[in-house]
């Protein structure tokens, strides 16, 4: 089991691997053999991911003699709801599961999320194994155990910290990614440079576009850099009461956008981030705490890289700033419903605000959404 890298997230007797590397999937029977309790596994994939790559994973299987049997769902963001859950459960029941069986989620973050969730929920708890086959699910979701569905009043607000027995990341399928989806999982590793690592976000700044068009030494570097980094921060803060809301820089912005744009594929969740951390940045300097220069470099890199940096390439949708903070008001990060946002000193030096005005907010998105409409500008706070 040579040609990968392994990190452990440290979470004492539920500690586990990430193992990072190219092949991983066609080797993935022998990965799991020795983690499972019975040699039989239940697959959950979606539409998209079932023609590229189960029959890799199928074979992998059957090579280790690991019986197993396949559940798909739609792809798409519309499979995390509570309608896709319960039916998903229900199949997975009458396949006869029990607690030695091992549900595995082949696919990217929204077949990690709602198998995950599964696994979580049914027979109070049964194991699971991540194999994220998307760069955004490979560096953030399929680590740190957050697994759940949306509903029509926000993203993830339903759903349960339940740990993965290990993440397989294999770097070979980033090769049939669309551009789009590499560069929304771009912009979470983005995250992870501004949030806590100045030095890794300078790396980003040479060697991102290498990342992009395909070099393989740069993604296997930057995907074990943001693993390692997401993998400290949940073993010191698994139920995220601390440190761990860090890693939700950009996403009260981006939450808010998605809510807004219905979950669907106008706004991808990394494009979503992407913006929503150009605002965290930029909220951050008109309240003092980080130089403007700071925000700017920000932009520029997420923009160089072709990432949506604000409003420009959503100026279909009519934005209300109000709209926008109400959905704020509804995520799980809100106190009371005070806003909450994780905030920069400095690339490289997050931190938490709990009490953010509602005026502040309201004055940044108004500016941003007179940029693509003038006639706006006259709902600017002053």
């Amino acid at each position: 089991m040579s040609g990968h890298e392994t990190l452990v997230v440290g979470l004492g007797d539920r500690s586990y691997d990430v193992r990072i590397g190219e092949g991983l999937i066609g080797r993935a029977g022998e990965h799991l053999r020795p983690l499972l309790h019975s040699p039989r596994v239940l697959i959950v994939t979606d539409t998209a991911v079932r023609d590229l790559h189960l029959p890799t994973l199928q074979r992998a299987f059957d090579a280790a003699a690991i019986q197993h049997q396949t559940f798909v769902v739609p792809a798409g963001e519309g499979s995390k709801s509570f309608n896709s859950l319960a039916s998903l459960c229900e199949d997975l029941l009458q396949a006869g599961i029990d607690r030695r069986t091992t549900l595995v989620a082949l696919g990217g973050g929204v077949v990690g999320d709602l198998c995950g969730f599964a696994a979580a929920i049914l027979l109070r708890g049964i194991d699971f194994v991540q194999i994220p086959t998307t760069l955004l699910s490979q560096v953030d979701s399929s680590v740190g155990g957050k697994t759940g569905i949306n509903t029509s009043t926000g993203k993830n607000l339903v759903g349960a910290f339940h740990q993965p027995r290990l993440v397989l990341a294999d770097t070979s399928v980033l090769t049939t990614l669309p551009q789009r989806q590499l560069l929304a999982g771009y912009a979470e590793i983005v995250k992870c440079g501004l949030l806590g690592d100045a030095s890794f976000f300078n790396w980003l700044e040479g060697h991102g576009r290498l990342l992009i068009e395909g070099d393989a030494q740069a993604r296997r570097k930057a995907i074990y850099r943001a693993c390692a980094m997401k993998a400290e921060v949940v073993a010191a803060d698994e139920r995220e009461r601390g440190q761990r809301q860090l890693l939700n820089l950009g996403h009260t912005f981006g939450h808010a956008l998605e809510a807004e744009c219905g979950y669907g594929d106008d706004l991808l969740h990394g494009e979503a981030v992407a913006i929503g951390m150009v605002l965290a940045f930029e909220l951050s300097a008109q309240l003092g705490l980080c130089a403007a220069e700071e925000a700017d470099r920000v932009r520029r890199h997420l923009a160089a890289l072709d990432l949506p940096t604000g409003f420009e390439r959503l100026c279909s949708r009519a934005w209300e700033p109000q709209r926008l903070i109400e959905h704020m008001r509804r995520d799980k990060k809100a106190k009371d419903g005070r806003l909450t946002f994780v905030l920069a000193r400095a690339i490289g030096d997050a931190c938490t605000v709990d009490e953010v005005a509602e005026s502040d907010v309201e004055h940044l998105l108004a500016e941003r959404i007179s940029e693509i409409y003038p006639e706006a500008s006259s709902t600017v706070v002053s």
